[in-house]
């Protein structure tokens, strides 16, 4: 008979081998954590500083498309602090830098990131400090392009004479006038009522704007005095004292339906009455059928709508994003 106390566990080595695998995996652990935690926070300060970038870019481009001689159109603008920091969560980021170029209407943000008593450019991480890496930098960059209109939809397929734009030199609007369709001693055509032909159903058309040797900016006319068929009520009302673009042409040829007009720029006019046939609105006093009344202003579109070119400068500039 065996004694009670008689039983043993041999000990074979290996007892510690479970300390060296959690070990191990701790290390792998605290790895996942590090690209979890410290990715995520990264990820997330950059879309800030990218947010601030665009801002920021966007901000300078508009104020270069309306003047360049601003102040704010420059690398020393104070609109790029502002904006970048904005759209910070904390309220803190970093104009590394912002390289301007006027001739070739571009503009260039670059935001880094910025903590309270710490180094410009560099974020804290927490993780990753296992691994002996304390801090890392981020940043990031946008680009905005500005520069004429060449192309884009329109409200209305109305073309207007360009010898109608009023802005006097430095101005930014013009005064007041009523535009009429008839060639009134500006260049048009007989016959004509400054109505573009237009295909399928929608009033609103594509125009393309530029040199006469350029292919597509010659647009047929409708000589009809009533709005194109697919014009309805509420396309005129979207001008209803609103600043659209307008399509202006330089020169018309033909007579009637075989005349067109040469699409030379687009120019912005803010509406403040209108009467074609049965769809008229005014912001006061009477307006003559076949008008449209208003003035043409200064205008920055950040519309995607519209194609940057070589269209002549009529005042309206397009602001954008580059890729």
């Amino acid at each position: 008979m065996r004694g009670l106390g008689s039983n043993r566990f041999k000990y074979d080595g290996e007892g510690g081998a479970v300390s060296v695998i959690v070990a191990l995996m701790l290390v792998a652990l605290l790895g996942f954590g590090a690209i979890a935690v410290d990715a995520g926070m990264l990820y997330s300060e950059r879309t800030q500083l990218r947010n601030g970038a665009d801002a920021a870019a966007l901000a300078i481009a508009q104020t270069c498309a309306k003047s360049a001689s601003d102040p704010d159109c420059s690398v020393s603008s104070s609109l790029a602090a502002g904006f970048a920091n904005g759209n910070a969560n904390d309220g803190l980021s970093n104009i590394k830098s912002t390289v301007l170029d006027k001739t070739n209407r571009t503009v260039t943000v670059t935001v880094g990131a910025q903590e309270s008593g710490h180094t410009p450019n560099q974020v804290s991480l927490f993780f990753a400090r296992v691994f002996g890496l304390k801090t890392t930098e981020v940043n990031a960059s946008s680009t905005v392009k500005w520069g004429t209109p060449s192309k884009g939809p329109v409200i209305l397929p109305l073309a207007i004479a360009h010898c109608k734009l009023n802005i006097l030199p430095g101005g930014t609007s013009g005064t007041e006038q009523v535009l009429e369709q008839t060639v009134n001693g500006c260049v048009g055509m007989p016959g004509g009522f400054g109505w573009i032909t237009t295909t399928g159903t929608q009033c609103t058309i594509t125009m393309t704007a530029g040199l006469s040797n350029i292919p597509g900016i010659w647009f047929a006319s409708d000589p009809g005095a009533s709005a194109p068929t697919g014009c309805s009520a509420a396309d005129f009302t979207q001008m209803n004292d609103k600043t659209v673009l307008l399509p202006l042409y330089d020169l018309a040829t033909g007579v009637g339906s075989a005349g067109k007009y040469y699409v030379k720029g687009f120019a912005a006019f803010h509406v403040t009455g209108y009467h074609f046939a049965s769809n008229s609105w005014s912001r006061g006093g009477t307006v003559a059928n076949k008008t449209i009344r208003g003035y043409f202003v200064k205008f920055v579109s950040l519309s995607e709508a519209f194609e940057l070119g070589t269209a002549p400068d009529y005042g309206t500039s397009v602001v954008r994003l580059a890729p």
